[in-house]
């Protein structure tokens, strides 16, 4: 492999995890406080889940295509795209984690005088971690997958070198996207799943 192939996978490599790391944070600021706020109004969950549900189903290339009318080609419409992508399971498991603590523990923290804010701050969250950061590694490695589509609007990544070996029928450029892409995802999985054991309760 010569060095201006081992240049470009880096570049593009670092290109892919930009991509991947804005969406994430993106993602996380607006599913954490929004399924902080969802586990107190029933109704509106329904809702709000069954939106990221839609938005998880609609083929990806389509998303990425349906977006660019509005945000143009390049980096921005991959962000949004993938933000969106993300969104569902670092709601959903922030959701399961936040509701799935004993309502037993709640009212003993309520009968010791905490208020709502205090549980959920000091009680119900710190017992929800391992769950949220499970939903986040969740999101991070699909996105990491997801991420080589990105190179069909411009916004670079490791597509780049998929689209580039499909156009030319060459499996080589393929794999030189898909292998460095597929050893992102399983350090990214690897890192978020060591996190997720150490914030396990024993």
């Amino acid at each position: 492999m010569n060095r201006a192939l081992l240049s470009e996978i880096a570049s593009l490599s670092a290109q892919h995890l930009e991509l991947v790391l804005i969406a994430i944070a993106i993602a996380s600021a607006m599913g954490l406080p929004l399924a902080i706020a969802l586990t107190r109004r029933a109704r509106v969950r329904r809702l709000a889940v069954g939106f990221a549900n839609i938005a998880q189903t609609i083929p990806s290339l389509a998303l990425f295509g349906f977006l660019v009318p509005f945000a143009g080609i390049g980096k921005t419409t991959a962000v949004v795209a993938l933000c969106l992508y993300a969104l569902l399971p670092i709601l959903r498991n922030t959701l399961t984690g936040i509701l799935g603590v004993d309502r037993a523990i709640c009212e003993s923290a309520a009968a010791m005088g905490m208020t709502g804010r205090q549980i959920l701050w000091q009680v119900e969250l710190p017992l929800a971690v391992p769950s949220i950061v499970a939903g986040v590694r969740i999101a991070t490695v699909t996105t990491i997958g997801t991420a080589t589509i990105a190179a069909a609007i411009g916004a670079g990544g490791l597509g780049v070198f998929i689209f580039r070996g499909i156009s030319m029928f060459d499996r080589n450029t393929v794999l030189a996207g898909a292998i460095p892409a597929a050893l992102l995802a399983l350090a990214a999985d690897e890192v978020l799943e060591w996190i997720e054991r150490k914030l396990s309760p024993l």
